[in-house]
């Protein structure tokens, strides 16, 4: 014991407010999201138990903009008009990806594929270490192996037990170990906590065909949406429109691979792997943070 170091109090009381600011966010976004029709601010603020400026601040610092303003995003009008003024064209994105002002939370991610053979094999040989985590959206389940995160399934609108299924259904091979200290630096700085510049590797474990459909999500610009003939496109095969789609909805890595970020051509959700008041909630945060900044 004495010859692990010691943790500095203050990063322990970061860590400990953190998690604190994802419970009061995620819980007001459940509010928001469950609500009939727009809450008011002091409405949303009693909810939290807190008084209007403080919980307007709070809010305002993790989503960009207010209370009132957010609302205004979680419409279907509002992801019509992200299709026809905001939609990004893939094949003139970086093909380094993540680039364009407005990233969410300036994410710093990097990510590699592994290669068909693991895939194939489902898993085995591979040890993927697991934990839940709070965030804005919701309790997410998070899987990483030593190289970085390749699931994130949030268990929300599904329940835990369907979250957990589906993620280990994709590697039944693996061996599954429960480590949430291993995975937390990487779910702090994928959701807004970043320790000195710190990235967020991904690991991308699928079929050659998802992986090119995974790749080309990860070139959509946060506040930006597609269409997944935009996205057959881009990865030259535009008559496979059907396929893409049922690619991004396997894409296990939700939120940082931004499947969320695809609608269709008449500017509707669609399906949402995790639950369309997730989707919407994401959209919404990523349009409300890029207009601010």
């Amino acid at each position: 014991m004495g010859s692990q170091p010691d943790t500095p109090k203050g990063a322990e009381d970061t860590a400990l407010e953190q998690q604190y600011h994802f419970n009061v966010i995620r819980r007001a976004l459940d509010e928001i999201d469950a609500a009939d029709s727009p809450l008011t601010l002091d409405a949303l603020a009693a909810r939290m138990s807190m008084s209007p400026a403080h919980f307007q601040r709070l809010f305002s610092a993790w989503v960009g903009v207010s209370p009132k303003r957010y609302q205004q995003y979680l419409t279907l009008d509002h992801a019509k008009r992200l299709l026809a003024e905001h939609a990004t064209m893939l094949e003139a994105a970086d093909g380094a990806g993540l680039s364009g002002s407005g990233r969410l939370h300036d994410l710093f991610l990097r990510w590699e594929a592994m290669s068909p053979g693991t895939y194939a094999a489902k898993g085995a040989g591979l040890i993927i270490r697991w934990g839940t985590f709070d965030t804005p959206f919701g309790p997410a389940l998070v899987m990483g192996t030593d190289k970085g995160i390749c699931g994130i399934a949030f268990s929300a609108e599904v329940g835990a037990d369907a979250a957990w299924q589906d993620l280990q259904s994709r590697w039944p091979n693996a061996t599954y170990v429960e480590d949430a200290e291993h995975l937390a630096p990487w779910v702090r700085s994928a959701f807004g906590a970043h320790e000195d510049g710190q990235a967020t590797p991904l690991v991308l474990i699928g079929a050659p065909f998802q992986i090119k459909v995974w790749e080309a999500l990860l070139q959509i610009p946060s506040g930006c949406v597609t269409t997944y003939s935009d996205i057959a496109r881009a990865i030259a095969h535009p008559k496979a429109v059907r396929a893409v789609g049922t690619a991004v909805g396997r894409n296990p890595i939700s939120f940082l691979i931004p499947c969320h970020r695809a609608l269709r051509k008449n500017g509707a959700l669609g399906g949402y792997h995790w639950g369309l008041p997730v989707k919407r909630a994401l959209l919404a945060w990523e349009s409300a943070r890029s207009e601010a900044s």
